[in-house]
């Protein structure tokens, strides 16, 4: 097994097998649930004091802040995995 990572920006990168999604920060529920990681401790983050952008979940729960675009993390990903936009879900 190869493992994928993923610059998320600033030299920072993540493991592609571990991302369960990519969202803007802008939602109220989201919100929450930044809140709710930094309580527990699960929080992440990558942004260098630079405006959040994009919030990444991890399978494992942890919650990862990152100034780029999630167009881009997604462009990103697709550069590592070709077939991930038409990829089936089973």
């Amino acid at each position: 097994m190869t493992l994928k990572l993923i610059n998320i920006g600033f030299g920072n990168i993540v493991s592609a097998s571990r991302i369960i999604s990519i969202v803007s920060p802008d939602s109220a529920p989201i919100k929450r649930v930044v809140t709710e990681a930094r309580e527990r401790g699960l929080l992440i983050d990558a942004t260098y004091g630079r405006r959040t952008r994009a919030v990444i979940v991890a399978d494992s729960g942890h919650i990862i802040l990152s100034a780029v675009q999630p167009e881009t993390v997604k462009h990103r990903l697709q550069a590592r995995e070709p077939n991930i936009e038409n990829a089936e879900i089973e």
